[in-house]
């Protein structure tokens, strides 16, 4: 019964300080057979310059180091980071880089003051994000002013709010919300989402993707399995970085691959289906279930350019249809909304932040 009991335990490994710390060296040269003189565990005395006991330092004392209110570095770091998230850009643009050889600051008394709130309101992140979302500077609209265009052409006076690309991980969430599959379970093992059939063909060793069913199929992407050696290529496509190293910025490119990928991946195809399914069981009149889903894709109104061609572009889909021997009408009705849904996911205005 006991071993039973203990087998069913979950087991994780700690990290706890050696009674007698064993001396390390510099190494000559880099070679561990060559050791030279003995170092101490120590902070940077140069960046901030800390009072401490006598006795040898150690991991708690390296994080209280990190989070001493002098610490000039750690709450700048951080604000920073949340900065970008939010405007695209950090303060500073080199999130990754605080050093010399980083950008400075394009709003340096923002940043002070940013992280001294960050601080003083017991390192909230969530009262530091709402500080910046509930700003005048974060609700501007990011229509472009042709005199700001010419003033500051990158928008780093923050004239107005930035258009972004959204990650790799929320092109593929926001079809799975608009199509009212997205499971918001949190948390549990990784997923295996669709993904092109032949992918792992050309890898060093053949992979297994056992495409998942059920809820599974449709949690968000940042629970979909990676291999290292060949990760998703929606991730891939959309600027994902590599999963084995630390990655404080992406890029964010706009490639045709991009746009061919949103078009006939056929986890997203699928999802296309979906949204159409969507509209036509909720709405009835054929205007009605093009504005509806109009707003589950893109959160707005449409205009009545928009909308108009979107009626025609609906007849003109279910004519063709009903040309190629689809089946009924019924069944022409069914594919014409599943090429309206394609459309507007393949907008970049779909995968965009305003």
């Amino acid at each position: 019964r006991k071993k039973t009991l203990e087998a069913g335990r979950v087991k994780s490994m700690v990290m706890r300080e050696l009674e007698k710390p064993r001396a390390t060296h510099l190494l000559t040269r880099g070679d561990f057979l060559r050791p030279a003189e003995t170092v101490e565990p120590t902070v940077l005395e140069n960046l901030y310059p800390w009072v401490h006991s006598e006795q040898p330092l150690n991991r708690l004392d390296l994080a209280r180091w990190l989070v001493d209110s002098g610490n000039p570095l750690t709450p700048r770091v951080v604000v920073n980071r949340m900065w970008q998230k939010l405007f695209g850009v950090g303060l500073v643009e080199t999130v990754e880089d605080f050093g010399v050889q980083g950008t400075v600051p394009s709003h340096a008394e923002l940043l002070d003051w940013l992280s001294a709130e960050f601080m003083e309101g017991g390192w909230s992140r969530k009262q530091i994000q709402r500080l910046m979302v509930t700003s005048a500077t974060y609700r501007q609209a990011s229509d472009a002013r042709e005199g700001l265009r010419a003033k500051d052409p990158l928008n780093r006076l923050l004239g107005r709010q930035n258009r972004l690309r959204v990650d790799a991980e929320i092109v593929r969430d926001l079809a799975l919300s608009a199509s009212g599959n997205l499971v918001p379970t949190i948390g549990g093992p990784s997923v295996y989402p669709p993904q092109p059939a032949g992918v792992y063909a050309f890898t060093q060793k053949k992979k297994a993707w056992p495409t998942s069913k059920g809820p599974d199929r449709f949690r968000r992407t940042m629970y979909t399995f990676f291999y290292r050696s060949s990760p998703h290529p929606m991730l891939t496509a959309f600027d994902a970085p590599r999963f084995n190293v630390t990655c404080t910025r992406r890029g964010r490119s706009n490639t045709p691959l991009q746009s061919l990928m949103v078009a006939n991946d056929p986890g997203l195809f699928e999802l296309a289906e979906s949204l159409a399914d969507r509209a036509v069981a909720e709405k009835d009149a054929t205007q009605t279930r093009l504005n509806y889903m109009f707003r589950l894709a893109l959160c707005r109104q449409p205009s009545s350019d928009e909308l108009r061609f979107l009626e025609e572009f609906f007849e003109d889909q279910r004519r063709k249809f009903s040309k190629t021997r689809v089946g009924s009408q019924s069944k022409a009705s069914q594919h014409a909304w599943i090429a309206v849904a394609r459309v507007l996911m393949n907008l970049d205005e779909f995968i965009t932040r305003e």
